[in-house]
This record gives C-alpha cells, sequence and structure tokens, in this order.
C-alpha cells in the first residue's frame, strides 16, 4: 500500500499548494490513502467545515489535529458528525469528535489512523502512552487492519522518538507533526515502522513557522506579546513523508520525504 501524510496545513498558502498538487500526486505516486494534518489550516488558528470539505475534493482521506483543533468554534459540532475529521485521542473523555478511526481505501483495505498529543511542553492531556497501547491492544497490523498511521503531534522531539520507538513493530508509520519543520530523520526502525520526527507542515517557509515574520521577531526581541499572529503570504510549500508497506504485514518496505513548491528543495519519491 502506497500512503502519503502531509504536514501541519497553514493557512491559504498551505491549502493553496495542497489542493493545486494533491490530485497529481495522487495519480503520479499512484496513493492508496492520504492523511494531512490540518489544525492550522483556517488562518493558521484551527479548521473549519468548508475547508475540511475542500481538502476531501482533492484526495485527502482523513485530517488529523492537534492543539489548535478547537480554534474555530464551528467545528466542535461538525466533528461529532464527521469521522474523517480526527483530534487527539487522548483529550478527555466527553470531548467532541474521535482520535481514531478505520477507514477503507479504494481497494478495500483497511487503514486504522490514531491521533495523539504528547505532553512536553504541551497541554497537560490524558498519558499518549497508555492512550497508544490501549488504542493499538485492539487491531493487529496485517490481520484486523492492512495498515496503522500515528499522527505525535507534539513539541519534543525526544518524545516523538520514544513513542515511535514504543510502538515499533505494531504500526505501519508514526510520523510527529506540530513544529512546522521537515525532520531529515526519515528511517524504518528495527521493528518494520516507518518513522520520522517531524513531517514539516504545509505553508510559505518565507515566515516563522508558517507565520509573517514581524510579530515573532518582535516577541522574542522585545519580551512582550504585541500584535496577533497572521499567516505568511507567500507561496506554500507541501511537506510529507511517503510510506510504501508490505501487503502481507503492513510493516514499512520504504519511507522517503516529500517536499514541493515554495522555497524548499523538491524531494519526490521515485
Amino acid at each position: 500500500m502506497r500512503l502519503l501524510f502531509c504536514g501541519d496545513i497553514v493557512g491559504r498558502p498551505g491549502r493553496d499548494v495542497v489542493l493545486a498538487q494533491l490530485p497529481g500526486l495522487r495519480k503520479r505516486l499512484k496513493l492508496d490513502f492520504v492523511i494531512a494534518n490540518g489544525e492550522n489550516a483556517a488562518s493558521g488558528f484551527g479548521i473549519t467545515e468548508k475547508i475540511c470539505r475542500q481538502l476531501f475534493e482533492v484526495g485527502v482521506d482523513v485530517i488529523s489535529g492537534g492543539n489548535h483543533s478547537w480554534d474555530q468554534r464551528e467545528v466542535m459540532s461538525y466533528i461529532s458528525g464527521e469521522p474523517r475529521l480526527l483530534r487527539p485521542q487522548n483529550f478527555p473523555t466527553g470531548t467532541p469528535g474521535k482520535g481514531v478511526g478505520v477507514f477503507e481505501t479504494r481497494r478495500g483495505k483497511k487503514v486504522l489512523v490514531v491521533n495523539v498529543m504528547g505532553q512536553l511542553f504541551m497541554e497537560d492531556l490524558n498519558d499518549p502512552f497508555a492512550c497508544l497501547a490501549g488504542v493499538l491492544a485492539q487491531y493487529r497490523l496485517g490481520a484486523s487492519v492492512d495498515a496503522v498511521v500515528v499522527d505525535y503531534h507534539a513539541e519534543a522531539t525526544s518524545e516523538k522518538m520514544a513513542a515511535g520507538h514504543f510502538v515499533d513493530g505494531k504500526v505501519s508509520l508514526f510520523v510527529g507533526t506540530h513544529t512546522h519543520v521537515p525532520t531529515a530523520d526519515n528511517m524504518i526502525l528495527p521493528g518494520g515502522t516507518a518513522y520520522q520526527s517531524d513531517a514539516g507542515m504545509c505553508g510559505d517557509y518565507d515566515s516563522v513557522i508558517g507565520m509573517e515574520k514581524t510579530v515573532p521577531i518582535e516577541r522574542f526581541v522585545k519580551k512582550v506579546r504585541g500584535e496577533r499572529l497572521s499567516v505568511a503570504s507567500g507561496e506554500g510549500t507541501l511537506c510529507g513523508v511517503f510510506v510504501e508497506t508490505n501487503d502481507a504485514s503492513g510493516l514499512a518496505e520504504r519511507v522517503l520525504p516529500l517536499r514541493v513548491g515554495g522555497r524548499l528543495s523538491e524531494a519526490l519519491p521515485d
């Protein structure tokens, strides 16, 4: 199976590059399934029903979330009726929506997607390691599901690495989100799980993690919070992680970075 995970979509530049590039990428790479983190898609803060529909129409199969999942209040009602829109599973019981789903590809293959949020330097949610263990105990890779993808939305690469090794051999792809910078550590772990600490973002890299540069610089220099952050408006880069899995085991056979458009050097799988 061929999977693509697109990093955090940040504002209009991120949406535009995904909308423009994804249909062609699905054909060129013969993708079976596409996941995108959308928690920054609406002007950098949250996501809306309209944006979700646009992403679904161009070939995104599932949208994951993170600490900005609730920034657009309308999503509180929408997420309860849209299983393709996830939020971190380790939010407290009673939070709208879900962080786990099993989805079927066009070829009839089953993909389990798990969205969790880390704890270091983040909101104090339920234990993500216990959350992952509980979810994965209910499914067997290569048997009840054909592929498993984990979006671990976290600040610290140490936590992401520990969590990746924690689930090695039980998932097809473990990928980090949230820091908006693509890491160069794409690899297959000893147990067969594809890993990358952060997929990067889909957005304008002439920025500070997707935001117009002036206000963040002022905050660092003057140590005071001034104007509200706004999304940088230049050409976006689509950053993601491509994985090819073994049809029998569901484990990874290839994992490669993907970068298209904008300022970063292009990287496309063969």
